[in-house]
């Protein structure tokens, strides 16, 4: 099974690389760049505690780059009713020109991925990991 480990650290190299031009471009980070494509293709996920427990990044590094991006104006900080200590992040519209540049990336990145692979072949990996992500969420309820 070293060749799964092998195979998900190749990914997060290859998409990195594929991402730094445009990040460079931007003047983000990684992690900027990553936190604003969360909230862009994510919108039910609106907080920072969400990037932390759904993207595995660190509290203390969402909550730098957040701030940064606040200060940049990529998002905005608005109180969530009924609680106030916690905040959601909106993207402005200064976000969404990134977020659209960093969704025709993603295409791309996936095409690129899936290069002489024909219509069948997607389909069966594309069904084989969404059995194995319903594998994996019977694991972890039972985990519980």
């Amino acid at each position: 099974m070293n060749s799964s480990i092998e195979f998900s650290r190749k990914i997060a190299m290859a998409y990195s690389a594929v991402c730094k031009p445009l990040c460079q471009e931007l003047n983000l980070p990684q992690t900027a760049f990553d936190i604003l494509m969360f909230l862009g293709n994510n919108p039910a996920y609106k907080t920072a505690s969400d990037i932390v427990e759904i993207r595995y990044i660190k509290a203390n590094l969402v909550s730098i780059h957040v701030e940064r991006l606040v200060q940049n104006g990529y998002l905005i900080r608005l109180p969530v009713k009924g609680d106030r200590r916690k905040t959601e992040l909106l993207c402005t519209d200064k976000a969404q020109s990134v977020i659209d540049r960093g969704k025709r990336l993603q295409n791309d990145f996936f095409e690129k991925l899936f290069y002489n692979t024909d219509d069948e072949m997607r389909r069966i990996f594309l069904a084989t990991m969404n059995k194995i992500e319903e594998n994996l969420d019977a694991i972890l309820k039972e985990a519980k």
